[in-house]
């Protein structure tokens, strides 16, 4: 373990025995740290953080900070569970879950496997992201958006409170997200557009030609054509064989609360 001699970490904290802590950090009360994990010079590694393995915050970085909600409990602790091999740029922040009431206990703040998040970008409390998310320096998410995996958001991106972020879909820099964003489309603008599937992207994360032209042909349906979305659906269900990307989107569509961005 290399603990610089200026770094204060609170005795009930637990960290492996090869994390590394850089000077002038801090780790408070009942942190937990796996593994390989760096935790560079003047980080803050709140209580209610639980960090898994060979992860790396980089100056400035704040995990787990009390929640920006004016609902929570004062003094209260939220939680925070990062998964392994996420990388926290310089001045990232992530907030804890908002407490609500005393005996609050299931509420927490989540981050995956493999994300990058980029230079001052903010995650609020009771967010949650999947695994290989990507946030461009300055994009920010309100509380309770959900971002599920390998999506990517371009720079400056803000992202309203309860969205939804599908897998595998591309944000451009500066967009206003204000409804949930479908997986595998790609989005840009204030107020959002769709201009359609992420190829790139999909074609970088393995999907066959066939899975791509499918994806293709429902978004025609969605947002090129004539139909309403309820029409659409059911020419999609009609038109479309069944495969996990039809599926997908289905559900995803019918399970929207705040409505998709068309």
């Amino acid at each position: 373990m290399a603990i610089h001699p200026t770094a204060i970490i609170h005795p009930d904290a637990q960290l492996a025995g090869d994390v590394e802590v850089g000077p002038y950090s801090i780790i408070e009360a009942g942190v937990q740290i796996g593994a390989g994990t760096i935790i560079g010079p003047h980080c803050v590694i709140n209580s209610g953080v639980i960090m898994g393995a060979n992860n790396h915050c980089y100056s400035g970085a704040q995990i787990g900070s009390s929640p920006q909600d004016l609902k929570h409990l004062p003094g209260a602790v939220g939680k925070t569970i990062i998964g392994d091999g996420n990388m926290f740029r310089e001045f990232v922040t992530v907030s804890s879950s908002t407490v609500y009431r005393t005996d609050d206990t299931e509420r927490f703040t989540s981050i995956g496997h493999g994300c990058l998040l980029m230079s001052c970008t903010h995650v609020a409390h009771d967010c949650h992201l999947g695994d290989g998310v990507i946030m461009a320096n300055g994009a920010v998410l309100a509380g309770h958006v959900t971002i599920q995996d390998r999506a990517i958001l371009g720079g400056l991106v803000g992202v309203h409170q309860f969205t939804i972020i599908g897998k595998l879909s591309f944000i451009g820099g500066m967009t206003r997200v204000n409804k949930d964003i479908l997986p595998y489309m790609i989005v840009e603008g204030a107020p959002p557009r769709c201009f359609g599937p992420n190829t790139v992207g999909l074609e970088r994360n393995g999907l066959s030609k066939d899975a791509i032209k499918r994806i293709r042909t429902i978004y025609r349906l969605l947002y090129r054509s004539d139909l309403n979305t309820s029409q659409a659906l059911e020419q999609i269900e009609s038109t479309i064989e069944d495969s996990p990307e039809r599926t997908i989107l289905l559900d995803f569509i019918r399970k929207s609360e705040r409505g998709i961005s068309k």
